[in-house]
């Protein structure tokens, strides 16, 4: 565990750290058919928590937590899910740390920001923790657990955020 543990908090201090000396350039991703930067991020943000949720219910599935729902396509569900909602987040994270770094304007900012550095930190503990045998029953799903709940967090305070100060639209 511990190998894990410190590999996750490198990746986070590393990311707030490289948020906090490296400065914004304002540059961001942008993609045709979204009015701008900032709506592409928020959109996939919440594609990326619409496939966290699929996981979070594939995984209760696959540990027969839904009662009698347990499908044989639980667990190929829960593994795409979790890639895709991955993939779909690192645009948003090279956004965030390239184009804002790790902002403090606001308390929504610093939690956005640390909840950010952590989600990855998490990300990364879990997929080392993932193939280990060996360790207790109850480590990956706290591990799975705090991944999916930083990323809530994140989403709590960027597209939420985003979508009732400035409406939905693309």
């Amino acid at each position: 565990m511990l190998v894990p543990l410190l590999a996750g908090s490198a990746v986070a201090v590393a990311m707030g750290v490289y948020g906090r000396l490296h400065e914004p350039t304002g540059i961001a991703v942008s993609v045709a058919g979204f009015s701008g930067p900032m709506t592409v991020k928020v959109w996939l943000g919440t594609v990326a928590v619409v496939f966290a949720i699929l996981q979070l219910v594939s995984a209760l599935a696959m540990w027969g937590k839904l009662g009698s729902f347990s499908p044989s396509w639980a667990s190929t569900a829960h593994r795409w899910s979790g890639r895709i909602a991955f993939l779909v987040a690192i645009p948003v994270a090279v956004h965030c740390l390239y184009a804002v770094g790790f902002a403090d304007y606001s308390l929504r900012a610093v939690a956005h920001s640390a909840l950010g550095c952590f989600f990855f930190g998490a990300f990364t503990t879990k997929m080392l923790v993932l193939p280990k045998r060996d360790l207790p029953g109850w480590v990956l799903p706290v591990a799975g657990g705090l991944v999916f709940t930083a990323l809530i967090g994140i989403f709590l305070t960027s597209s939420v955020w985003y979508f009732t100060t400035f409406g939905v639209h693309l």
